[in-house]
C-alpha cells in the first residue's frame, strides 16, 4: 500500500524527517528553498498533507486547486497562516502545536522585557563601538523590574507563565486584559488582576503581549494606545506581528513617548520597518522566543503526532476544526 504523499514547507530536525518518512511519502524542503504563493501551491496541489511551520498560506484559493489536500499541520502554536473557515468547509484538518513551548517562550518574553527595561542592546551597542571611556553614575539608567507593575495583553498560558514570573520571582503586581476574564483560582495562582486595556495601558511600568493574531487583534498597539503609556513604560512584543502598529511605535520610540520595546515579532517579517532601525531604545530578535532545541523539537514531534495519529487513527491530538475529523 502507498504511503500517503507529504510535503515539508521549510527545514526541520532530520530525526523529523526520518521519523515521517516511516509513515510518509516525503517531499522535504532541507535545502530551504524559498516559495513564491504559486510554487507552493503548485507543490501543495501534488501532495495529500503538510507539515508548516506558521507561514505558508493555507487559504481559499490554495485549498480551491488543492481539492486532494486532508491535512496540515502547524508547528508553531500560531496559525494565523491558516484559513480555518475555508479548511473546514473543504474539509481539510488543521492542527497546531500548543503548550509544549510555553514556559520556554514565558521566560524569553520575561528576558526581553527585562532587557528593553535594562537597556541592554543600547549599552552592548555603546561597548562595542568603543565608546565606553569612564564609568558613570549615571550611565544608562533603565527602569525598575522588581516591584514595578506588569501589565499582561492575552493571558493564556503564555500569558499566565509571565505572570508568575512577575508576580512571584520579582514582587511585581500584575494586570492582564483578556478576551475572557481568567477563573479566581487561575488569577489568584498569578496574582493577577483584570483591568480594561486603557486602564492597563495607563498603569503598567512593563506592557507584554500574548495575544493570538486575528483581525480582530491587528493593530492593538496603535499610536492611541502608545499614547495612553507612561514615558518610563517599556512595550514587548513576543506575540505574531500586526499586533502592534511598528510604524506607529518606531515614532513612539524616536519621540521618548515610551522608555522603550522589545520585539520578537514584525509585520511583514523578516522585513523590518526602516523605522525601526534608527530607534536606539529597542531590543530586537528574529521569532526566536521558543528557540530551545528540547521546545522547537517537542514542537516539531506534536505536529509529526498529529500527522500520524490522523493517517493511522482518523484522530488528532490538537486538531483546530475537529468538527472535520470523520469527514476528510
Amino acid at each position: 500500500m502507498s504511503k500517503p504523499k507529504l510535503l515539508v514547507g521549510r527545514p526541520t530536525y532530520p530525526e523529523i524527517i526520518d521519523r515521517l518518512r516511516t509513515h510518509f511519502d516525503v517531499s522535504d524542503n532541507q535545502a530551504d528553498r524559498s516559495w513564491t504563493p504559486e510554487t507552493w501551491t503548485k507543490a501543495l496541489s501534488e501532495h495529500v498533507v503538510a507539515l508548516c511551520v506558521g507561514i505558508e498560506p493555507v487559504n481559499e484559493s490554495v485549498l480551491s486547486a488543492c481539492p486532494q489536500l486532508r491535512m496540515c499541520a502547524n508547528l508553531s502554536v500560531g496559525y494565523n497562516n491558516f484559513d480555518v473557515p475555508a479548511m473546514t468547509r473543504h474539509k481539510v484538518l488543521a492542527t497546531n502545536a500548543p503548550d509544549v513551548l510555553n514556559e520556554t517562550t514565558a521566560d524569553f518574553g520575561f528576558a526581553l522585557m527585562m532587557a528593553a527595561a535594562r537597556r541592554v542592546t543600547e549599552s552592548e551597542i555603546y561597548i562595542r563601538n568603543g565608546e565606553w571611556n569612564n564609568w558613570r553614575y549615571d550611565q544608562f539608567p533603565g527602569m525598575e523590574i522588581h516591584h514595578s507593575t506588569l501589565g499582561i495583553i492575552g493571558m493564556g498560558r503564555i500569558g499566565q507563565g509571565i505572570a508568575k514570573r512577575g508576580a512571584w520571582g520579582f514582587g511585581m503586581r500584575v494586570l492582564y486584559n483578556n478576551r475572557t476574564r481568567l477563573d479566581t483560582a487561575i488569577e489568584a495562582e498569578c496574582k493577577a488582576s483584570y483591568v480594561s486595556k486603557q486602564a492597563l495601558l495607563q498603569q503598567a511600568d512593563h506592557v507584554v503581549l500574548v495575544l493570538p493574531y486575528s483581525k480582530e487583534s491587528h493593530h492593538t498597539i496603535g499610536a492611541a494606545e502608545l499614547a495612553l503609556m507612561k514615558p518610563t513604560a517599556t512595550l514587548t512584543n513576543i506575540a505574531r506581528g500586526g499586533i502592534v502598529d511598528d510604524a506607529a511605535l518606531a515614532i513612539a520610540l524616536q519621540k521618548g513617548q515610551i522608555a522603550a520595546a522589545g520585539l520578537d515579532v514584525f509585520e511583514g517579517e523578516p522585513r523590518l520597518n526602516p523605522e525601526l532601525m534608527k530607534c536606539r531604545n529597542i531590543v530586537m530578535t528574529p521569532h526566536i522566543a521558543s528557540s530551545t532545541r528540547a521546545t522547537r523539537l517537542a514542537m516539531a514531534n506534536l505536529a509529526t503526532d498529529n500527522l500520524i495519529a490522523f493517517f493511522s487513527e482518523g484522530k488528532a491530538l490538537t486538531p483546530l476544526n475537529p468538527e472535520v475529523l470523520g469527514q476528510a
